[in-house]
């Protein structure tokens, strides 16, 4: 192995390690979540990553430069059984299908996409993120008593999910008919009735919301809902994307562009100002309502999140989890105990006889 010669007569070893070469033996090296820094698997030797370096918020127009390509350091490869797409650092392979677990993968010539401008580094290793799974499993209700004791989590393999964030301004303008419910008491042929009524009121005004981080799915691979139940992922505290985070883990290509990610997040803009404008009321019915929202001030970062893919074996079947690697949030599947399912059926059924019953006798004058 070759050195360039510095001023003060050493071995330049920068290149060295951010092609991920080992600086004492040559070998590949791994980012350690637990040491935070590359590990050499053989020799043990460790080079420090530099965690300095947050990531920044892009201008929206950037948005649609794809100029920024990340082909000149990874490449990309295919799982001919599920489809998923695999991005890797130059001098790695990719093994195994991280969801589906299938040794039939190979390399593509397709480019690898937009470069990431930030991400959030693995902080547990594998050992922890089983265990975290065992908890996991032995908390889920329906599950079966024997899956719970023997739960044996396999194949786990560590890949940076693709996921945009956005922050914005929300101006709104927004106008509708509320109804408030009230009830008035008659007599109608000698006898007392109560009926009820709606009022209806007009409502209409402004609202300014800043929204900070909202954080859309890119891979098809893992839900926008099982991003949301591994949620936080401490986003705000990304750090600048390097190759070093990479060594030893894959990423996912992102198969939904930073502008269809966008559209999402506006949407969800949409719902959130409706809410909040709607929480201010006291209503409970909406006659009509309609709202315009203008977005200003708008930026974005192109981050990469840590996952752990794995499955449990379960009467030949295969229950897929995910854990977030910052801070161990588990979700995922895992066998339904039909017994369990029908024990609950059986006893929410009877209390609902029962209440039927009491209900009866009370009323009747039984």
């Amino acid at each position: 192995m070759n050195h360039e010669i510095n001023e003060n007569g050493k071995p330049e070893i920068e290149n060295e390690t951010r092609n991920g070469k080992c600086p004492e033996c040559g070998a590949e090296m791994v980012f350690s979540p637990e040491k935070s820094a590359l590990e050499c698997p053989y020799c043990g030797n460790t080079v420090a990553v530099d965690f300095s370096q947050t990531s920044k918020e892009r201008d929206f127009s950037e948005l649609f430069n794809v100029a920024d390509k990340w082909g000149g350091e990874t490449h990309v490869f295919r799982c001919n059984n599920c489809g998923a797409k695999e991005v890797l650092s130059k001098n790695e392979i990719a093994k195994a299908c991280p969801f589906c677990g299938t040794t039939n993968i190979v390399v593509t010539d397709e480019l690898s996409g937009l470069k990431p401008n930030g991400i959030v580094p693995f902080a547990i290793d594998k050992k922890t993120a089983a265990a975290k799974v065992k908890m996991w499993a032995k908390r889920k209700l329906y599950a079966p008593r024997a899956f719970k004791k023997s739960v044996a989590p396999e194949g786990i393999a560590g890949t940076y999910n693709p996921a945009f964030t956005f922050d914005a301004d929300a101006f709104v303008v927004y106008r509708g008919v509320l109804g408030k419910h009230y009830t008035v008491t008659r007599t109608v042929n000698g006898k007392t009735v109560t009926e009820t009524r709606t009022r209806y009121f007009n409502i209409g005004g402004t609202f300014d919301m800043r929204f900070d981080d909202i954080l859309i799915q890119a891979s098809e691979k893992i839900s926008q809902r099982d991003i949301n139940k591994l949620r936080p992922f401490d986003t705000n505290e990304s750090n600048e994307y390097s190759t070093e985070f990479l060594h030893g883990f894959s990423a996912q290509q992102y198969e939904k562009s930073g502008e269809e990610c966008w559209t999402e997040a506006r949407r969800l803009i949409e719902q959130i100002v409706k809410s909040r404008i709607l929480a201010k009321y006291d209503y409970d019915v909406i006659q009509s309502y309609s709202q315009r929202v203008e977005t200003n001030n708008v930026t974005y970062k192109y981050l990469l999140l840590p996952i752990y893919v794995g499955h449990c074996k379960w009467k030949k079947k295969l229950y897929n989890f995910f854990v977030n690697g910052h801070n161990g949030n588990v979700t995922g599947k895992t066998p339904v105990s039909a017994v369990k399912v029908l024990i609950t059926v059986l006893i929410g059924l009877g209390v609902v006889v029962g209440l039927g019953l009491l209900f009866y006798y009370l009323f009747s004058g039984t």
